[in-house]
């Protein structure tokens, strides 16, 4: 039987994907709605800047070192960056560009059939099952449709893009009726949130802080044992007490207050959720000349003139309105899905996150797998991690448990995300654990998951990408 694995998007994801498939001897075809590699980045205004370090921010196997000497690249470096980790392992004759997937159908088993599986696909295996995945392209030039086979698919369309997420407004005050006048700029948020002048905290890098074995033994993990959760416990009011040293230290540094940007939530739930991130450059000083303007309100509507906001009786003066608010990532993923069975399953609940074994593997849909949902505080590392792992799956190197075990294991997973963002829930972040989701993927290829030399080194330096360069089966 043919293994023929199909790649859906030619974003970070997308690209270590075909790279560790690659790897494997399969013959990966890679389909990509622009006209170049680099996802997101591609549509990202030229100034934005990396809200990461470049250490935890990079290919495991790519240095950054000869395309960036700053901390934080701009999107142009990092697209640059991007490009030259295709070119360099010869990834492009693989990837089909302005080719946009409309949608994916699994063929050949019934759902009835499916609904009795004990494992995994029907045997637990990447292949060798009755069914294929038809994948359904348009191209984006000339409008023409193909349909291609393939025996497994990997999903890398990502979470901030094609479906935005934009409000609802009232009758006659949606964005039709904006014509547009003049500046300063004002950002209404409905809650403020985490940002950090610079990564670090009292000239200590935030890494220390969150990215090592000894921050991870404060927090309770997924399916830890009871001396972890012992000693996660009894180290609870150590962690309580960095994260308020951490608060205050923002408080200090940063004049929060004075323009009402004091988060409701702590800096550990704001983690937990993936939530923090980095201030743009000059944002207070901004705000301090009245270039800027803050103003809070849970909802808006437009006037010829601008916004109509909650509470206020004059409208608001604008030349522009940006919608920052996101995508609806969930909707995306749900719609690539031509059957309702899989739509369905792939949302899980409402109050719930998508339902991945691993992040990566959904239980009761069959030779798929997902890379860069689940939410960390570094996606590029976290989703090397993940294609690594897939990787060896692929090859017959990993064993999957059955599909109860597996949902079983979602859902320890999915709690635990939940314990510690709490009504901040923001679906798939393992920023808490990260080392010991990366513990979990390493002892299921087989390889040692302590990667570090010596005890001091092994608890207190950060974990970065450097530390899973190749990981091989062992078996």
């Amino acid at each position: 039987m043919e293994k023929r694995v199909a790649i859906i998007g030619a974003g970070t994801s997308g690209l270590l994907a075909c790279k560790y498939t690659l790897e494997k001897g399969f013959n990966p075809i890679v389909f990509e709605a622009e006209e170049g590699v680099g996802g997101l980045w591609r549509h990202t205004i030229e100034f934005t800047k990396l809200q990461t370090t470049i250490s935890t921010y990079q290919f495991s196997d790519f240095s950054w070192h000869s395309f960036a000497k700053e901390e934080s690249p701009n999107s142009q470096q990092m697209l640059h960056y991007l490009n030259s980790y295709a070119q360099h392992f010869s990834l492009f004759p693989y990837i089909k560009f302005n080719s946009k997937v409309m949608e994916v159908e699994y063929v050949g088993e019934s759902s009835e059939e499916m609904e009795i599986w004990e494992l995994w696909g029907g045997n637990g295996r990447p292949f060798f099952s009755k069914g294929t995945w038809h994948i359904a392209v348009q191209d984006t030039k000339n409008f023409s449709r193909e349909v291609y086979e393939a025996e497994f698919v990997i999903l890398c369309i990502g979470k901030y893009s094609g479906v935005p997420n934009i409000p609802l407004f009232p009758p006659g005050q949606g964005p039709e009726v904006f014509k547009g006048v003049k500046y300063p700029c004002t950002m209404i948020q409905r809650s403020a949130h985490w940002f950090f002048p610079e990564l670090n905290i009292l000239g200590i890098d935030i890494e220390y802080f969150y990215a090592n074995r000894f921050a991870e033994l404060l927090v309770h993990k997924p399916g830890e044992s009871f001396l972890l959760s012992l000693v996660a416990t009894l180290l609870s009011p150590l962690r309580w007490g960095l994260a308020k040293v951490a608060e205050s230290y923002l408080r200090w540094r940063l004049p929060m207050k004075k323009y009402g940007l004091v988060p409701s939530y702590s800096i550990l739930q704001g983690i937990s959720s993936c939530r923090i991130g980095v201030l743009a450059e000059n944002f207070y000083d901004k705000l301090k000349e009245g270039s800027i303007l803050i103003k809070k309100s849970q909802s808006f509507g437009f006037c010829k003139e601008g916004l109509l906001i909650n509470g206020e009786a004059k409208p608001l003066e604008t030349d522009i309105v940006i919608l920052a608010t996101g995508y609806k990532g969930d909707e995306k993923l749900q719609s690539i899905f031509k059957s309702h069975v899989f739509q369905k399953y792939i949302i899980g609940s409402k109050s719930s996150s998508v339902p991945l074994y691993r992040q990566i593997i959904h239980p009761r849909i069959p030779q798929l797998a997902i890379i860069g949902y689940a939410e960390s505080l570094s996606n590029l590392y976290s989703s090397e991690m993940r294609c690594q792992w897939l990787a060896h799956f692929l090859d017959g190197n990993i064993e999957l448990p059955t599909i109860t075990e597996m949902e079983k294991d979602v859902k320890v997973w999915d709690d635990n995300m939940k314990l510690h963002a709490g009504e901040y829930y923001w679906k798939s972040c393992i920023a808490n654990c990260g080392i010991w989701y990366n513990d979990q993927l390493c002892k299921d290829i087989g390889c040692n998951h302590r990667r570090k030399k010596g005890l001091f080194a092994e608890l207190f330096e950060p974990y970065g990408p450097k530390d899973y360069v190749g990981l091989s089966h062992k078996r």
